[in-house]
């Protein structure tokens, strides 16, 4: 098997249209030498994060499970009491598919306020695992 051009826009683009049509709304790829994160908007817009956040909250939102398999708290959440609060890159869980931990990352920054998916728990794509307490 050929490695993927992840510089090539073509390549880009492709990988874009199939997260679209598949429905995902991100891809993170991490290679030795090069690292890659999709994020599909629903706007159809680029969405460029941020990582300035104020001290208001703005509203809630709920973080889901990227992908299927066994639900793991981070550490150190594994030991913390709710509510905490995370940054947007914040891993704050993972899926477990055999040997593999897929992370799962907060997308937002605020106050982690509840877990709803047990440790160890089948979580399909999508299934909520944390409530979180967003800040504009």
């Amino acid at each position: 098997m050929s490695r993927l051009d992840f510089t090539d826009p073509a390549t880009l683009a492709a990988l874009t249209d199939m997260l679209k049509a598949a429905g995902v709304d991100g891809l993170e790829i991490t290679t030795p030498d090069t690292q890659v994160k999709l994020v599909v908007s629903s706007s159809g817009k680029a969405v460029i994060p941020s990582k300035a956040a104020s001290a208001e909250p703005t509203s809630a939102a709920t973080v889901k499970a990227p992908i299927a398999g066994l639900f793991h708290l981070a550490p150190p959440a594994d030991r913390e009491v709710f509510p905490r609060r995370v940054s947007a890159d914040a891993v704050v869980g993972f899926i477990r598919i055999g040997h593999v931990l897929v992370p799962v990352i907060a997308g937002r920054a605020g106050l982690v306020t509840g877990q709803l998916a047990e440790q160890d728990a089948l979580v399909g794509f999508g299934d909520p695992l944390f409530e979180i307490e967003l800040h504009s």
